[in-house]
This record gives structure tokens, C-alpha cells and sequence, in this order.
């Protein structure tokens, strides 16, 4: 028995023990035993997962091991890298700009990126905020995002690649570098890093825990995150720490540029918290801007446009989306996924109906053998099931 497969299954055995003197409700114990039955079938290594009902968090729960050598747990207060929904906290942060009469979602992004973006197939169309922020900017990441110089003229030969054949504003892809992109304006207008902005406006003023720079969180509460992949190590589909997850900055930190350097701290996916701590943040949205603790951080109106899909093709509004009963059969759902180092999030909720789940994956050994997003399938059906379709 591997190490990994070792621990997993005493904590397992442990937690059922736990489960059945610590006084859950009845829901409680029948979700937390189908949900240990689905995280042994898919090789689960740790998770985090919340739920809210009538627009207030009624249960969150930790499963498995935040770090497998060491044998701890995932707790309450584990801190994850969430992948992708992080560019919802970039799009929140832009919509407190346009509030504040800084930005504009109509603004043409080669005025704010200090040189030209445009796809050289339709120089005459400009691309604005909002078409970054919908990833309907026919901008790729063919070039890389994990700096500027790909999509900038001056500094890459092959700039043109960076667009596609359709023009600006009528064609869907994801691209990453759109949210590095605008992680470095908001770094431009705000006169704050990235990084530190998301904390003073978005995090703290809903009480919350977390963010993008490793070198300024307790990374003694970081799950360690774990992948089957080749290229990560893995030797016969064993399961091994993604060291790259949590990386630390310092050293490109001290030398920092702003509106540079700013794809370090990830805006598309780089930020880092707990499960309970995304749950209050989903309250927000659901809430149209309203957090949890009574706080509006964005008005009404931008919390509507957030989830409002500007693509039809992909029902895919400002770093949310619309799902239409692709997760759980049936079922409407606005939210955002993230999946990076063999971790695996989703964040999803109905803001008419107001309940809605938060799950965070370390890693699934077997999710990919029942489809990529089995883990997130079939986490929300399982906390669908027995806390709202009950």
C-alpha cells in the first residue's frame, strides 16, 4: 500500500468515527457517508466543501488530508488554491473601479496596457474591458500568459498569433491572459499591487481570509495539492505533490514592476483560501453585491452584469457563468470552476433561490477515468441531494 493510499484510508476510517459521535443532524450523516463512499471510488486525497440554504451558510465540512506525508488533516481553515474562480475577485475588483468612475467596461484596452491590442485581422474594432472580461476578445493564450511580452509588438515577433480569426466582441474563448491582463490594470488604476488591493477591498471588508501572494499567508495552512501527471512527476498513476501550486515570490517581488509583473500573483488564478471563507464570498454574489456580515461591496448593478452572459454560445458573463444543468441535471446554476496542479473547484449558486455549494479538491487520482470534471459533478449532486432536493 502507497504512503498516499495508506493515510488516506486511516483518516478515512477516522473520520467515520468522528462523524458518528459528533452530533451531526441526520442530512449531515448521510451526506458526509455518500460523500466518504464517492471520495474513496474516485481516490480523493483531501476536500473541502460548503453549502448555503436560504441565503445563509448552513454546513461546511472538511474530508481527508491537507497534507499526505504528514498525515493532516484538511481542517476549516485549510487554505486552497482555487484555480480559475479567481478571476471572479479580478471582475469584482473592476466593477468597484467602474463604480468609482475609474474604469469603464467600455474602455479600449491598448490605452490602458500602455501599447497596442488589436487583433491585426480587424484593427478598425477596438477591444474593451468588458470584452476581457467575457473572454469574448478573440485574444488566445497561444503566446503564454505568464507575462506581456507575447501579445506586445514591440517585444514579440509573432504577436498576431495571440488573436484569433474571428473579430472582437463576436467569438468565445478562455484565455488566461485576459485576467493577467486585468489583474495589471487594476494595479494601474488603483495605485495598489494587485494583490494587496484584492485584500483591502474584497477580502477584508467581508471578513475574509486569504489571497494571492504566498509570502504573505500562514502557509503552514495550504493543502498540499496532488496529481497522477507525467509531467508532474507521477510514475505509474502514483499520486505526487504539485510543488509549483504554492511557489514562493519574494525574489520577483522585491523587484516588482507594477502593471508589469503582475501575472506573479496570478489574477486568473492564483488566489488562495478555505472553503468556509469562498462560501461567504459566493453569499455576495448571490446576495447581488451583499455579503454575508451586512457589507455591499459592489452595487446591484454590477453583481447583475457579473452574471449576466455576454456569450451565447457559452453562457459566459464577467468571470461567471450561467450553467444550464451541466453539473447537476436539470438545474440552473450561476458560478465559476478552477482546475490547476490536480486541483479541482467549483463555485456555484441561485441567486433568486439562494442556496448554493463551494467545493475545493486537492486531487482525485481516479476523476479522470470517470470524465475530468467527475469530481465536481459529483460533489454538488451529492450536497444537492441531501441538502436541497431533499
Amino acid at each position: 500500500m502507497t504512503i498516499i493510499k495508506k493515510y488516506t484510508a486511516l483518516f478515512s476510517a477516522l473520520s467515520t468515527i468522528l462523524v458518528s459521535i459528533a452530533g451531526c443532524t441526520s442530512t449531515e450523516k448521510a451526506f458526509e457517508k455518500e460523500m466518504e463512499e464517492f471520495r474513496q471510488r474516485i481516490g480523493n486525497v483531501g476536500m473541502g466543501v460548503g453549502v448555503v440554504k436560504d441565503g445563509r451558510l448552513i454546513y461546511t465540512h472538511s474530508f481527508g488530508l491537507a497534507d499526505v506525508e504528514n498525515g493532516i488533516p484538511v481542517k476549516d481553515n485549510t487554505l486552497f488554491r482555487i484555480a480559475s474562480i479567481s478571476k471572479s475577485f479580478s471582475a469584482t475588483s473592476v466593477m468597484q473601479l467602474v463604480e468609482k468612475g475609474k474604469l469603464s467596461l467600455s474602455m479600449d484596452v491598448s490605452d490602458l496596457a500602455g501599447f497596442p491590442i488589436r487583433n491585426p485581422k480587424f484593427p478598425d474594432t477596438v477591444i474593451t474591458l468588458e470584452m476581457l472580461m467575457s473572454h469574448t476578445s478573440s485574444i488566445n493564450d497561444s503566446q503564454g500568459y505568464f507575462s506581456f511580452d507575447g501579445i506586445n509588438p514591440d517585444l514579440n515577433p509573432d504577436w498576431e498569433k495571440c488573436y484569433n480569426d474571428y473579430e472582437p466582441g463576436k467569438g468565445y474563448e478562455y484565455c488566461n491572459l485576459n485576467y493577467n491582463l486585468i489583474g495589471s490594470f487594476i494595479e494601474k488604476i488603483s495605485g495598489e499591487r494587485f494583490d494587496q488591493y484584492v485584500v483591502h477591498h474584497v477580502l477584508e471588508p467581508l471578513g475574509l481570509y486569504g489571497g494571492y501572494c504566498v509570502d504573505s499567508l500562514d502557509t503552514s495552512l495550504f493543502a498540499k495539492l496532488y496529481s497522477n501527471d507525467p509531467d508532474n512527476g507521477s510514475v505509474n498513476g502514483e499520486m505526487v505533490e504539485s510543488k509549483e501550486a504554492y511557489a514562493p515570490r519574494s525574489e520577483r517581488i522585491r523587484a516588482y514592476r507594477t502593471g508589469t509583473d503582475t501575472p506573479v500573483f496570478s489574477p486568473t488564478g492564483g488566489m488562495k483560501i478555505s472553503a468556509p471563507d469562498l462560501t461567504k464570498y459566493m453569499i455576495m454574489h448571490m446576495n447581488y453585491g451583499i455579503g454575508e456580515n451586512g457589507v455591499r461591496l459592489i452595487s446591484e448593478e454590477s453583481s447583475r452584469s457579473m452574471q449576466t452572459p455576454r456569450s451565447s454560445d457559452e453562457n459566459y458573463g464577467l468571470a461567471l457563468w450561467v450553467d444550464e444543468g451541466g453539473y447537476i441535471p436539470g438545474v440552473t446554476l450561476t458560478g465559476h470552476t478552477g482546475g490547476a496542479y490536480g486541483l479541482r473547484s467549483a463555485m456555484f449558486f441561485d441567486p433568486e433561490k439562494k442556496y448554493g455549494f463551494v467545493m475545493i479538491s486537492s486531487g482525485a487520482s481516479d476523476s479522470a477515468s470517470e470524465g475530468d470534471g467527475a469530481v465536481i459533478d459529483g460533489s454538488l449532486r451529492i450536497m444537492y441531494r441531501h441538502f436541497i432536493n431533499k
